[in-house]
């Protein structure tokens, strides 16, 4: 999803670095990212922040999908989609987070042209496979609760691996329909990035006026995936939450409840994020903003997500402590 009216704005100034002037050329062999940084002391600060970030976002979702995959007792359909969360968690943090620490270290802002329609790719695969596959899994959670006779024959391992893998199958096409229609566009305002990784929105403003257009049907496209998924993940908690009411028991309606709270509290998270990145009112948008933006839809889930599913879910909890007992059982 790319913010419509990023489409018809031209080049800002930088709050961090002065702008550096390029060539009016369709082809670059290089873009500049945006430096947070003037002296050597800040380029150290931020290297120490996003490092301390990026390993514990890869602790604690290395540990679930350690535990998941070593514990035989978390092998059911939800732990299955969760240890792929992960996965993609891991993935879009690994996509921004390292390039930035390294050209903090090596004082540049470089990144080659390849390197840039990579990130491109590669974090919109992950994030829109993310979220189909949260959308399947609130899928899983409506069959669950709303049809539990006939969870175990509709959610089978043969099932569960289908919809995971048209998960990844179709966050690959769409990142390939996307990437491959903005870095087709001509670029004649400079290659400087005012972001510290590769945006659509920040590469669509180096673009040539009249080749806006050619990015209106990719927006159309994914604004309807954007609101058809949400739409089948509004209703599915529609109906869980009409059953959930029907209860009478208050103790058990709160454990039927605390099943899906994380999912829910995953998926308002991720939405949340990607409307303030993408979809806030021109009125509101700044260069400064704008980072603070992608920061949050790109950063903070991949480190907030683990911390969900597991601060309540004792099945997750207990599989950690059996895997830390094994590693200082090996240890001694």
């Amino acid at each position: 999803m790319v913010q419509v009216h990023e489409m018809w704005k031209y080049t800002q100034e930088s709050p961090w670095a002065p702008r550096e002037q390029a060539s009016n050329s369709s082809s670059h062999n290089e873009f500049l990212l945006l430096s947070f940084e003037d002296t050597r002391e800040l380029q150290l600060l931020h290297f120490s922040l996003f490092l301390s970030i990026y390993l514990a976002a890869l602790l604690s979702n290395g540990l679930i999908i350690t535990a998941v995959a070593c514990n035989h007792h978390l092998h059911t359909p939800m732990y299955f989609f969760l240890l792929n969360l992960s996965l993609f968690d891991l993935g879009a943090i690994s996509v921004t987070i390292p390039k930035s620490i390294s050209n903090s270290i090596r004082n540049t802002r470089a990144i080659s042209y390849l390197g840039c329609a990579a990130q491109v790719f590669l974090l919109l695969f992950l994030l829109a496979a993310e979220y189909f596959l949260l959308t399947v899994m609130a899928y899983d959670r409506f069959l669950a609760i709303c049809r539990p006779l006939h969870y175990g024959a509709l959610m089978g391992s043969r099932a569960c691996v289908k919809m995971a893998a048209a998960a990844w199958a179709s966050g690959f096409l769409y990142a390939a329909l996307h990437t491959g229609n903005t870095f087709s566009i001509p670029l004649c305002q400079g290659n400087v990035v005012e972001q510290f990784f590769c945006e659509i929105p920040q590469i669509l403003k180096l673009s040539c006026m009249d080749s806006y257009l050619r990015e209106v049907g990719v927006i159309v496209i994914s604004a309807c995936l954007f609101f058809g998924c949400f739409i089948f993940i509004v209703l599915s908690y529609v109906q869980i939450f009409t059953v959930v009411l029907r209860i009478p028991s208050v103790q058990d309606r709160y454990k039927v409840f605390s099943m899906c709270l994380p999912h829910l509290a995953v998926v308002s998270l991720f939405v949340s994020t990607v409307i303030f990145a993408y979809l806030r009112p021109p009125s509101i948008s700044s260069p400064s903003l704008n980072v603070v933006a992608a920061v949050l839809y790109s950063v903070v889930p991949p480190i907030v997500n683990p911390l969900i599913y597991s601060m309540r879910n004792k099945d997750l909890k207990d599989a950690l402590k059996k895997l830390f007992q094994m590693v200082l059982v090996q240890q001694q």
